[in-house]
């Protein structure tokens, strides 16, 4: 039930994400520190909560991919000042969406 709880709160950040950046494309959202910044901290908090799922869960579904969002955050946090814009809005363009999918079908 923990585990269900904080893919639930993952998704609420990652709708979070896709409501900030809706019909935005890349130059908009470089060009938006509001948004940069609100996009990177979601991203970020869900990297922590990440962190505070069970180990087992990440063995069991291996199809997410756990150590990278983990890895993004240890990014953002220890080095916000190099993150890389271009990254971030390929992950907010292409990989979120796909995350989010994957989430849902582990809590329905």
């Amino acid at each position: 039930m923990k585990n269900q709880k904080i893919i639930q709160k993952i998704i609420n950040y990652i709708d979070s994400i896709l409501k900030y950046t809706n019909d935005v494309d890349c130059d908009e959202f470089r060009n938006n520190s509001m948004m940069v910044e609100a996009c990177v901290f979601n991203l970020s908090q869900i990297g922590e909560l990440v962190n505070k799922l069970d180990k087992e869960y990440f063995s069991k579904y291996n199809e997410v991919p756990w150590f990278k969002i983990r890895g993004l955050r240890n990014r953002i946090v220890h080095d916000y000042e190099g993150v890389n814009l271009n990254l971030i809005w390929e992950i907010i363009d292409m990989d979120i969406k796909i995350l989010k999918e994957q989430l849902l079908k582990l809590i329905n």
